[in-house]
């Protein structure tokens, strides 16, 4: 398994955009495969900050799931409201697996 971390500069103004976009984009990544973990918005502390996480069972299925969402309509339109939007100002993204008992 892989989880993908995503941490997010938004713009603090526009948290209620930035919202609605997370909520377009968990459906998408469970559309291609994926467990989507949740967005989390800014509460204590920093107000410009927000968090995703997702798992894939493997590195190759997130691939696969990057390609397809290129093609997919309702990814592009996800991609054209945070641009229409500007709710965020960069992400970084990191890649983990988990460790258990």
């Amino acid at each position: 398994m892989i989880t993908c971390y995503l941490r997010y500069v938004i713009d603090p103004y526009k948290q209620k955009e930035f919202e609605h976009y997370g909520k377009l984009w968990i459906p998408l990544v469970e559309k291609f495969g994926g467990t989507h973990h949740g967005y989390f918005m800014p509460s204590e502390g920093a107000s410009n900050i927000a968090l995703a996480l997702f798992s894939f069972p493997s590195f190759a299925l997130y691939e696969a799931y990057r390609n397809q969402a290129a093609q997919d309509a309702a990814c592009q339109a996800a991609i054209k409201y945070a641009d229409d939007t500007c709710c965020f100002i960069s992400y970084e993204r990191s890649f983990f697996r988990p460790v258990f008992e």
